[in-house]
């Protein structure tokens, strides 16, 4: 479904502003036919781009919020700034116009479901050349996507491999053999299969795989990883057989006794006391 695929993408790529652990930051588009065709009419990246040029600034339903400060801005900027500029990459949606003074400025009248003034960058989408470009292999936290066109499935694989965060990855296909082929060896610890935003359910824990960034200790930070983390183990080893004398607390009356019969039967040592 390269609709869904797409809104999905953008959803993740630019809700929130990009601004959050899990939101996409690469889109790695295997081969050049069907949905991974360069279709300005059919192709998901082609409606990648629309979905995300149609977004609008502000904070109601639907809409992309402001950055978080200027400083999250300017480095927003200098990453596709590079991109176009030294690297080559194609712009085919611009954000760079949302943060013009001017833009902030027209924004001060307000609106419904406005914010006045704030931050901004908006949605943009890179066309890169190289899978080394700083914009692919750094984490931007913006509302940036970079986009690669490969041929293979395993040379999709090698790029998200390579990637040192190894937090999340995702696949969208139809196909379930494609579906298992990268789930079993994606690199990274949470896993989506048409799932932009591959957040597990509770009591799935949050977290990465070792020898990535996103392996945090010993534990994952949710779920049983979190309870371990505040949890001490003290481990006891105990063995009760049973008593012909019974037992005695501490000088104090005995304890009620298992009748002769049961105790006879108490093959496993257990006197039938808690």
């Amino acid at each position: 479904d390269v609709a869904a695929a797409a809104q999905d993408i953008v959803t993740s790529f630019a809700g929130a502003c990009g601004q959050r652990c899990m939101a996409a930051s690469v889109l790695v588009l295997v081969g050049d036919h069907g949905a991974t065709a360069d279709s300005k009419e059919t192709g998901v990246l082609a409606q990648v781009v629309a979905r995300a040029s149609a977004l609008e600034a502000g904070t109601g339903p639907g809409q992309v919020g402001a950055v978080i400060d200027r400083e999250a801005k300017m480095r927003i900027l200098k990453y596709i700034n590079k991109s176009v500029e030294e690297d080559g990459a194609e712009c085919l949606v611009d954000g760079r116009a949302w943060a013009h003074d001017d833009f902030s400025e027209a924004r001060k009248s307000g609106g419904p479901g406005l914010l006045q003034g704030g931050t901004w960058v908006g949605p943009t989408v890179l066309l890169h050349k190289s899978a080394n470009d700083k914009a692919v292999k750094e984490e931007i936290f913006g509302p940036v996507l970079s986009v690669l066109r490969v041929k293979s499935c395993a040379e999709a694989l090698e790029i998200e491999n390579a990637n040192p965060f190894g937090n999340a990855a995702c696949v969208y296909t139809s196909n379930g053999a494609n579906a298992s082929w990268f789930s079993g060896r994606f690199r990274a610890g949470m896993i989506g299969v048409n799932v932009g935003i591959p957040v597990p359910r509770e009591p799935f824990s949050f977290g990465g795989m070792y020898g990535t960034l996103s392996k945090f200790g010993e534990c994952d930070i949710t779920g049983e990883g979190g309870v371990d983390f505040f949890t001490d183990r003290r481990k006891i080893t105990t063995r009760w057989p049973a008593s012909k004398a019974g037992l005695g607390l501490m000088g104090s009356a005995q304890l009620p006794q298992a009748p002769p019969a049961a105790a006879e039967k108490d093959v496993a040592n257990f006197n039938g006391q808690m």
